[in-house]
């Protein structure tokens, strides 16, 4: 099993950066992939459950939040659209000095046999471009 930690601070307040991460489709100002809600979660559009469509002319895999704490923590699964078995995101969020720390963990298990030392380098990528279109949005 592949995976990566980015471990970053945001220059903003900690309710505004979970909001962007945990209604994903917020971000596709921001992003160069469009992130559209398929199916919308518990007591929210975005709550637990809620499933995203990640991707270009819809070609991509779709995320599920399987868990939610208000400002603190996400955490969501692939259901869908990219080869893997198991592939979990988990984003933490606390205060730090000059706004939010976001600790962002991808785990994947691929169904093809690939290494890790060539997976994880597309993960760091993908984390790293989501932390990005965060930072834009915080602008």
């Amino acid at each position: 099993m592949a995976s990566t930690t980015v471990d970053t601070v945001i220059p903003a307040p900690r309710d505004v950066v979970y909001k962007f991460f945990s209604e994903r489709d917020s971000l596709n100002p921001f992003l160069p992939i469009k992130i559209s809600l398929k199916k919308p979660g518990i007591g929210s559009p975005s709550g637990v459950g809620a499933q995203y469509q990640l991707g270009i002319a819809g070609i991509g895999p779709t995320e599920e939040t399987t868990e939610l704490v208000p400002g603190e923590r996400m955490v969501y699964r692939v259901i869908a659209g990219a080869p893997v078995k198991r592939h979990v995101g988990t984003i933490a969020f606390s205060d730090a000095p000059g706004g939010t720390r976001v600790v962002y963990t991808m785990e994947s298990e691929p169904s093809l046999p690939l290494p890790n030392q060539i997976l994880e380098p597309g993960l760091r990528a993908l984390t790293n471009a989501l932390i990005g279109g965060v930072r834009k949005a915080v602008k």
